[in-house]
């Protein structure tokens, strides 16, 4: 029996994203937040954001030819820092390690742009994200106080130095 863990990173393939991929962001952007952003703030990161760096993720998968959407990751690049904007997975494809590729690439890519050190913020109550950031490298610097809306809530500021 194969595990269907491997399968899934082996079959991963990433895509710049587009505005095409506005419905599916969408989707899984809804599913994943309780205060999600809005279509028209994708609209501007994809388009007209020079800073914004936007990566889709998408399995091959036979039953939905040529490959199914499971997650993004919105980053910007500005001088020498990587600013982790969004990363969210599909629901049904959590747990799975895409969240994690996803991260790895942005990563990845900002080294290769010059960025010296990765920023961001999470809810303070998102464990699973805290755990993901923690695991890749990051390190609590520090809290924004009521940061978050709906509801109200503080956020945990990670740092990656590059």
């Amino acid at each position: 029996m194969v595990s269907t863990h491997h399968h899934t990173l082996d079959s991963l393939i990433l895509e710049p994203g587009t505005v095409q991929h506005l419905d599916a962001i969408m989707r899984v952007e809804e599913s994943s937040f309780s205060a999600p952003w809005t279509r028209r703030m994708f609209v501007v990161e994809l388009t007209d954001n020079p800073f914004a760096r936007f990566l889709t993720a998408h399995i091959e998968n036979a039953a939905q030819p040529p490959h199914s959407f499971v997650g993004y990751v919105c980053f910007w690049i500005v001088f020498e820092e990587l600013r982790m904007m969004n990363l969210a997975v599909a629901p049904h494809v959590r747990h799975r390690g895409i969240g994690r590729w996803l991260l790895q690439q942005a990563l990845t890519m900002g080294r290769e742009q010059g960025a010296r050190r990765a920023l961001l913020e999470v809810r303070v109550s998102n464990q699973p994200a805290v755990a993901l950031y923690e695991r890749v490298g990051f390190s609590r610097s520090g809290v924004r106080t009521k940061y978050y809306t709906n509801p109200i809530e503080d956020a945990v500021l990670m740092e990656l130095e590059l």
